[in-house]
């Protein structure tokens, strides 16, 4: 029998009340207003904007399509460096305009774009950076907007992991010219499906949010192109709902966190990847590095934990420059990503959130424990 009788997921939905999100959802019935920027939606915009400590929040329907609203927005072209050790949709918010993605290796320790590798990367046909805030741990902001003010280009975040969290004191949300976050189901703080577009830059606000709705500036205007990039009012209820929770959901995540460093403290070969405790953070991935010195490949780990019903992810392996179409267009990417290689051959993600329990995380832990070389 395995360790558990129900599969343990990566990325099991968080959920706030669920009688205070039916009361909104009757609300939402009561006005027949189901999209097209309703008061809900500019609640849930309102109020991030004040979280994240921005001027301006574009709710979209998904992270993906909020990247690629604010690529178009921006007016990128050519090549735009991206780091390769990320969620296919980074490149392929780039790749369907049209545009080249340019993998740049990561930096081993923090798993987000180096910015010397970014500098490696530059030829004149770059016009943007688009990093990745990896495990709600910021890249490295300070140098790389140093390198886009150096060559002049657009500084776009990838922020899909990192709601609610913090660099240098300041909430991830305010960095280069715009960040996107990701409310998918998966994500610990999810509008059903979902994302934003934060930005303190008041006219690409304006060009984001008609972007999202066609081009319509009012019923019978549309002043410039666009998609249909709204945000329903129904997931809007599960954000304000979620957000009400959000501390509730850290502070389970942060305690998850905890016992994982603890139990697998001293384990041969397991790295529980930290966070700064002086900063904010929302825990909401638990990412194990298995090194040689443990008794199994890291393949062999997610398998014998996937017998246990443990449903452990490898988090992103291959790596998007061995995904297609990238692998048929760029073949000789890996010779410059080495540190990509390394760490998407030793990455695995342990479940966490509000569905596991300090007991669940021992169980596991003693599954991965008996099976290190002592």
């Amino acid at each position: 029998m395995p360790a558990f009788d129900e599969p343990l997921h990566v990325g099991r939905p968080n959920t706030g009340d669920r009688e205070t999100f039916l009361a909104r959802v009757g609300e939402i019935f009561d006005r027949t207003w189901f999209s097209n920027d309703g008061p809900v939606v500019r609640e849930l915009e309102q109020r991030i904007a004040e979280l994240i400590g921005v001027r301006h929040c574009v709710a979209v329907c998904n992270g993906t399509v909020g990247l690629e609203i604010a690529v178009r927005a921006l007016g990128l072209s050519g090549e735009v460096i991206v780091p390769s050790y990320t969620f296919v949709a980074t490149p392929h918010a780039l790749h369907w305009q049209g545009i080249t993605p340019v993998f740049a290796d990561i930096d081993p320790t923090t798993h987000t774009l180096d910015p010397a590798a970014v500098r490696r990367a530059i030829t004149p046909r770059t016009t943007g950076i688009m990093p990745v805030h990896l495990w709600g741990r910021p890249a490295d902001v300070d140098e790389l907007q140093a390198v886009a003010d150096e060559h002049g280009l657009d500084l776009l975040y990838d922020a899909a992991h990192a709601f609610a969290c913090s660099a240098g004191g300041r909430m991830i949300g305010g960095f280069g010219r715009a960040e996107v976050f990701s409310f998918h189901a998966t994500k610990f703080f999810n509008t059903f499906e979902g994302g934003a577009i934060v930005t303190n830059d008041d006219e690409l606000a304006e060009t984001m949010r008609l972007m999202r709705n066609f081009g319509f500036a009012g019923y019978d205007n549309v002043i410039h192109a666009g998609t249909n990039g709204k945000m329903t009012e129904i997931c809007a209820a599960m954000g304000l709902t979620n957000l009400e929770a959000l501390d509730g959901t850290i502070e389970v995540n942060r305690r998850n966190h905890a016992a994982y460093r603890a139990a697998l403290d001293g384990v041969p070969g397991i790295q529980v990847l930290e966070h700064d405790a002086s900063e904010r953070r929302n825990y909401q991935y638990v990412v194990l590095q298995v090194g040689q010195e443990y008794g199994l490949g890291r393949d062999e780990l997610v398998e014998l934990l996937h017998r246990e019903n443990v449903l452990a992810r490898r988090y992103f392996w291959p790596g998007c420059h061995r995904m297609q179409p990238y692998r048929d267009l760029f073949p000789d990417a890996g010779r410059h990503l080495p540190h990509t290689e390394q760490v998407a051959d030793e990455v695995v993600v342990l479940p966490t959130g509000r569905a596991v329990s300090p007991d669940d995380v021992e169980v596991i832990a003693d599954l991965i424990r008996a099976r290190s070389v002592r």
